[in-house]
């Protein structure tokens, strides 16, 4: 087997490890949102352990990326897609950490019944999962179109963020006992406005591979 194969063979093997932190990302996201809609703790409880394997997986794909840098000296295009890799799972880690704080705001809630019906955040989060999805698949079939749409996206997440923090501040202004529960509901919200902000700079790495050039796709 030559080197040059056994390179592209560590970079395909690279390219399945991002996929998978990616799914275990979506999933991660779903199942705390889920937590927090049907009081589940225990569902809150299994996001928050599986976050190591997270976190695993993105410390094993940064220590090969580093790895096939040193030891393979790769051309720039190859280059590029180990770079691009590095920068997207530490997005994938950040959107899991924004999951595990979702879930340990549906802990802190265990037991009460809350002041309002969630209806907003559930819409929120739908939204920035579609993002999430997209971005990955934008990443797989090199899909720079996808891409420029997905930071479209994320103004409706942006829009529905300070719809639900002007909604919840006005809860709290009427009803100071509603502030505890309220406020766990801004950092459910606050997570999923960073988790498509997150989304929206998987776009700007898909374009960067694509392309060569860095674009700011965030206002």
């Amino acid at each position: 087997m030559t080197g040059r194969h056994t390179f592209h063979e560590k970079l395909d093997n690279l390219h399945s490890d991002l996929l998978k932190m990616g799914s275990l990302v979506e999933q991660a996201i779903h199942l705390s949102v889920k937590s927090l809609v049907e009081h589940d703790s225990v569902l809150a409880e299994q996001v928050i352990e599986n976050d190591d394997e997270i976190d695993a997986l993105n410390l094993k794909i940064e220590k090969d990326c580093f790895g096939l840098i040193a030891l393979q000296q790769p051309m720039a295009s190859d280059l590029r897609r180990i770079g691009t890799v590095l920068k997207i799972v530490t997005d994938l880690e950040r959107m899991a950490d924004n999951a595990v704080t979702i879930s340990k705001a549906t802990l802190r809630l265990k037991g009460q019944a809350y002041v309002k019906q969630l209806i907003d955040i559930p819409r929120m989060a739908t939204l920035t999962e579609a993002m999430v999805r997209d971005a990955l698949d934008c990443y797989i079939h090199s899909d720079t179109e996808k891409a420029y749409q997905i930071a479209k996206n994320d103004d409706a997440v942006d829009k529905l963020y300070k719809e639900i923090h002007n909604e919840l501040v006005e809860i709290m202004q009427k009803d100071s006992s509603t502030v505890f529960q309220a406020t766990q509901f801004l950092f459910v919200a606050h997570s999923l406005e960073r988790i498509g902000d997150h989304a929206t700079n998987l776009a700007e790495w898909v374009i960067y591979f694509v392309t060569g050039k860095l674009e700011e796709l965030n206002d």
